[in-house]
């Protein structure tokens, strides 16, 4: 007697009791089981090399050995894990710690809020505290950009896909809007409260601002009143080379948006920095439950030792001009791509003009081996944001399996 084994679909769980909403396991359809560095490994044992690191969340690697040991540690010890906006030692710890290691050096005076465990939290804390400081309502935004999936966030975000998930309509193309509205006298808008810039467009494209322009940007909401808020939830922490993505421009925001891997293990935390003068919140005006998520202050403090020094800085600036050569040998190397070459740092991609290309290239990277998304406004750039403490050995492999999913599409497209 034969017996035959049904094959059961690893993802049939999630199919059945999971949202529609979801995503990512949809276009990485395994289920994961372990994670370690830049690795990642599926229920069967195989292992892939990440250049997604959580879309940025994960900095400094998958389970970050020193880290771990400071958090084993700490529950041990039976320390707090949730105490709403309550003072805590792990707390206390992490701000003189930031204060210490980033503020201070860098010449920076900000008052830090906790606004609620993710990146939306920390930009619509800004949004809400700029209307109120200024008295004034309509925030500027940039084509492409994105800053959350809450409505306030969304009312800020450029990218269609994202907005008409709430019914958003599109924005419209704020740098001629700036022009129009600052000059022109007989515009007919109030002056804006706050203007809203990533210096990265992480979802929008890996599009870099030049440290001109974003001079200029500074320059202007000086002289009319506006506040600027620089969102620095991807781009942050590192990402880009610097601890702050703004650095290299000499730009001092009103606003900074932290959040993602601020939390150094990949644990939810946000951070909204405020500049003195403009911290006019009254006590619990802007609150929320998971603002104590004492586990990510352990964390996030014990991930600022990666800066204590700029060792770190330039270790990403060398992984930053690898990666940034070898694309741009890709793009030489396959015509067909049409590919332009994007981003700074740890943060690039590679722009490819025939549609679906960039979809088509990534799926076969990950059946090879390698975890990577796409991004822009029709997913026209394949993103490498693997995490800062990466080898050099698996940036190579992982370039290796690119090219190879290259050849691959290539191979397909001749037929």
């Amino acid at each position: 007697m034969k017996v035959v084994t049904e094959v059961q679909n690893p993802l049939q769980v999630f199919a059945q009791m999971e949202s529609e909403v979801r995503s990512y396991c949809r276009h990485f359809p395994v289920v994961f089981a372990k994670e370690s560095g830049h690795t990642i490994w599926d229920t069967a044992g195989r292992d892939y090399i990440d250049f997604f690191a959580g879309a940025g969340a994960l900095n400094y690697g998958h389970n970050n050995p020193v880290i771990k040991e400071k958090l084993i540690e700490y529950l041990t010890k039976d320390g707090l894990t949730h105490s709403l906006d309550m003072a805590t030692e792990a707390k206390e710890a992490l701000l003189q710690r930031f204060d210490e290691v980033i503020l201070a050096p860098r010449g920076l005076r900000y008052k830090v809020m906790f606004p609620g465990p993710t990146g939306t939290n920390s930009v619509e804390a800004a949004l809400k505290l700029a209307r109120k400081v200024t008295g004034r309502h309509t925030i500027l935004s940039f084509t492409n950009g994105f800053h959350g999936m809450t409505i306030g966030s969304l009312s800020v975000t450029g990218n269609r896909t994202k907005r008409e998930g709430a019914g958003m309509p599109d924005a419209m193309d704020t740098a001629a809007y700036i022009e129009r509205l600052l000059e022109d006298g007989g515009s007919g808008l109030s002056l804006p409260a706050a203007m809203i810039l990533e210096t990265v467009q992480g979802e929008g494209g890996i599009n870099v601002a030049s440290d001109a322009w974003l001079q200029s940007i500074e320059k202007m909401c000086r002289k009319h009143g506006i506040l600027l808020i620089v969102d620095d939830v991807q781009a942050g922490c590192g990402r880009t080379g610097t601890f702050f993505s703004f650095e290299r421009a000499g730009i001092v925001p009103d606003f900074v948006c932290l959040s993602k891997s601020i939390g150094g293990y990949g644990l939810p935390l946000a951070l909204t920095l405020i500049k003195p003068e403009l911290d006019i919140w009254k006590p619990g005006e802007h609150n929320g439950t998971f603002r104590g998520n004492n586990l990510a202050f352990v964390a996030g403090q014990e991930a600022l030792n990666y800066w204590q020094d700029d060792s770190f800085g330039k270790s990403i600036e060398q992984k930053g001009q690898m990666v940034h050569s070898r694309l741009e040998q890709l793009v030489t190397a396959y015509p067909y791509l049409h590919g332009e070459v994007r981003g700074k740092g740890l943060m690039q991609g590679i722009a490819v003009k025939p549609e679906g290309l960039a979809e088509a290239i990534c799926t076969r990277a990950f059946e090879r081996g390698l975890v990577m998304e796409t991004s822009g406004p029709n997913g026209e750039v394949m993103k490498f944001l693997p995490p800062l403490t990466i080898t050099d050995e698996a940036l190579k492999t992982g370039l290796a399996i690119l090219e190879e999913s290259i050849k691959d599409c290539q191979r397909k497209e001749r037929g």
